[in-house]
């Protein structure tokens, strides 16, 4: 009994790995059709996203030098106020000064 159920025990193991082992070629031609179009689309994902990327990083540099020429113009006008305020300042000293005499 022991050797029957041991050749039982090995036939339960090998006929499964006999079925399957008998896939066709056109079995593998599907398989490797569906495997060409996932590889295309992974392909296609990624030209996406680094086109993506470089859309980003052209848009990040772009709004680094507009922040830079903001920063300019604010500096630029700063000056200009001090100007302003010095000159009214001036003004005013001497519109006293020919009011008191």
């Amino acid at each position: 009994m022991s050797k029957f159920t041991t050749a039982l025990k090995v036939t339960a193991l090998i006929l499964p790995l006999g079925l399957a082992g008998c896939a066709t070629n056109s079995d593998l031609a599907k398989v490797s059709a569906k495997a060409d179009a996932a590889q295309s689309t992974a392909n296609e994902a990624l030209a996406k996203a680094n086109a993506a990327q470089s859309t980003a990083t052209d848009a990040l540099s772009k709004a680094n030098a507009a922040q830079s020429t903001a920063d300019q113009a604010m500096s630029t006008a700063n000056a200009a106020n001090q100007k302003a305020e010095e000159a009214n300042e001036k003004v005013e000293r001497m519109f006293k000064k020919a009011m008191m005499k």
